[in-house]
């Protein structure tokens, strides 16, 4: 996904220190930030082009200094990453990487991560990364190339007829969230198919 990268949304999480994450936000056409967000982000030394959410944790100073790039929505029945990600897509954005969306609080993380098949529902193509790999939501047929031996988690959606090929363990139709974890790739690539929706976690993103 790369190289289709039109937009990343920096989520009020733990800010990224893996390399190839600060490149991919460093080299990004587009930096969305979520309300909180921009203050770490803008500490530092990023310039966000939009800042989005319900302006209740950015500070006053901010407000003020980036009052034009300030996209105010009061909704209480989204978050702020949920909010930055329909923007883009109102404005035919879909390559979409999302950076900070774990960390600091556990609910928080875990609703940012469900909530990334939603948006692949909404018709993105996002890619959530984090400083230890990556969650791809998915649907149907799915082949990911990865270092072997790179750890690998499962999390089922609504899919059903799960198998997988390249993996150390097989996979069924995991009806419990933990089920799907800590499998392994056998080698360099390997492929899920499904009827449905699932999320992968891998340690070693996509190439």
């Amino acid at each position: 996904m790369r190289d289709k990268i039109e937009a990343v949304v920096i989520a009020n999480g733990e800010f990224p220190t893996r390399k190839e994450v600060l490149e991919i936000i460093n080299s990004a056409p587009l930096t969305v930030c979520c309300d909180g967000a921009a203050d770490d982000f803008i500490a530092r030394g990023g310039v966000p082009e939009i800042i989005i959410g319900d302006m209740d944790s950015l500070s006053d100073e901010n407000k003020a200094r980036y009052s034009d790039i300030i996209i105010h929505n009061p909704d209480q029945e989204t978050n702020d990453q949920t909010k930055a990600v329909q923007y883009l897509l109102s404005r035919g954005i879909t390559h979409i990487v999302i950076v900070g969306a774990t960390g600091r609080r556990e609910d928080h993380t875990i609703a940012n991560i469900a909530l990334t098949a939603q948006y692949m529902a909404l018709g993105a193509e996002v890619v959530s990364y984090t400083d230890s790999g990556a969650f791809y939501p998915c649907r149907g047929e799915r082949t990911f190339h990865c270092a072997p031996g790179s750890q690998v988690s499962i999390f089922n959606i609504n899919a059903k007829g799960l198998r997988s090929k390249g993996l150390d363990y097989p996979i069924y139709d995991f009806t419990a969230l933990w089920q799907g974890t800590l499998n392994c790739s056998t080698s360099g690539t390997f492929t899920i198919n499904a009827e449905g929706d699932y999320i992968v976690f891998i340690t070693c993103p996509e190439s």
